[in-house]
């Protein structure tokens, strides 16, 4: 048994020792009002879409999508966060919308942590 798990801890060293360390390239591409026919890559014939559907092509696909919410603000701040828009204030301002609009004085709070702070962290 011995013998096992030193053979599996050294395949494991030198697994690791040989992965790749390259960071990845990560492309987000977040429409407002977009829905899941309206690419080529997708199926759409109204709607030519060369550069996403090359995308597509040479990248991943996915057809499962979920977003914190219907409208821009709130599931925008979701992205950036990871949390649900009421956690971060992204929600119903005081003119019934639940957007920002120009002259709201709220936003996210600069203590909140975002992917961006993330991603630097481990060097993009």
């Amino acid at each position: 048994m011995k013998l096992v798990i030193t053979l599996a801890l050294l395949s494991l060293t030198a697994a690791l020792q040989s992965a790749d360390t390259t960071a990845l390239n990560i492309i987000v591409i977040f429409c407002d009002d977009l829905g899941y026919g309206d690419l080529g890559c997708y199926g759409s014939t109204k709607n030519r879409t060369p550069h996403v559907d090359q995308l597509a092509t040479d990248g991943m696909m996915f057809t499962d999508f979920y977003s914190s919410s219907p409208v821009c603000t709130p599931s925008r701040a979701s992205l950036m966060t990871g949390c649900y828009p009421r956690r971060v204030g992204m929600h119903e301002d005081f003119t019934g919308h639940w957007v920002l609009i120009p002259r709201s004085r709220r936003g996210l709070n600069p203590d909140e942590l975002t992917v961006a702070e993330v991603l630097k962290s481990q060097g993009y």
